[in-house]
């Protein structure tokens, strides 16, 4: 990164040891970075790339995606599978990360974050490039607001966790409450979009808004009676940062999903 010294010999140390799982070798090296992020400088942590615990088909993981292709920052992936084995988000290892068990968690500047909206902002305050958020206060809280209809009033409600515990209902509880949140967030957008959900600048509202039309589209809601939702998101998924982050392309995508 630009303006930032080379880090003393020995601060910044690589981990290479070779296991079996990525998953283990991943979590094995992050408590490895732990023990010396004391003694770490904060440009020194810079040269280590983020690390994203995360899985392909998780919209929450999703959004830190899209935010650093955005961005145009590199990072690792360390897939965490939400299936296998009752979910290695489950495994002790795993809570140390995160303790609530879910994904996606990253580490990033020798510190751990997890729920994707503090990790975005955290990513906005920190890396130059395109801005997530508008500079206009207004704007600003447009943004927010939009952003915390979906991750705190649609999302958690048709998240992998719910759906199991609510067993042979999952298809109609998802899209009652897929359409619930819809029904509120087509008259905001249709009064704060202009090419994007909040003017004519990208922002964490068009984040947090394409995966939760993917997680409509799969759970077969009908989105005729959204029209500036639908509009929003077909010009959004044509850009470069939501095609390159999709779930049909990351690297524990399963093969018959794959594009």
């Amino acid at each position: 990164m630009n303006n930032v010294s080379e880090p003393d010999v020995g601060c910044v140390i690589y981990l290479q040891e070779r296991q079996s799982s990525v998953f283990n070798r991943i979590l094995l090296n992050h408590r490895r970075e732990n023990t010396v992020s004391c003694a770490m400088t904060a440009s020194s942590a810079r040269f280590i790339k983020p690390v994203l615990y995360g899985y392909f088909r998780s919209s929450c993981s999703w959004r830190v995606r899209i935010a650093f292709a955005l961005k145009g920052i590199e990072f690792e992936q360390a897939p965490v599978n939400l299936i296998k084995d009752g979910g290695q988000q489950r495994t002790d290892q795993f809570k140390e990360l995160n303790p609530m068990q879910q994904v996606p968690a990253l580490a990033i500047d020798g510190i751990t974050l997890s729920q994707s909206l503090a990790i975005i902002q955290y990513i906005e305050e920190t890396r130059p490039g395109p801005r997530l958020l508008p500079a206009d206060p207004k704007q600003r809280a447009k943004v927010r607001m939009i952003c915390d209809i979906i991750a705190s009033g649609i999302q958690p409600l048709q998240n992998l966790y719910v759906i199991q515990k609510i067993g042979a209902e999952k298809l109609q509880w998802a899209q009652h409450f897929i359409n619930k949140g819809f029904e509120a967030l087509e008259p905001i957008l249709k009064q704060t979009s202009g090419k994007y959900c909040v003017g004519d600048e990208i922002s964490m509202a068009d984040i947090c808004l394409v995966p939760q039309v993917y997680n409509a589209e799969r759970f077969k809601v009908d989105l005729t009676p959204f029209p500036t939702i639908r509009r929003l998101n077909q010009i959004l998924t044509e850009i470069e940062a939501f095609k390159a982050s999709h779930p049909s392309c990351q690297p524990d995508t399963p093969d018959d999903m794959q594009q």
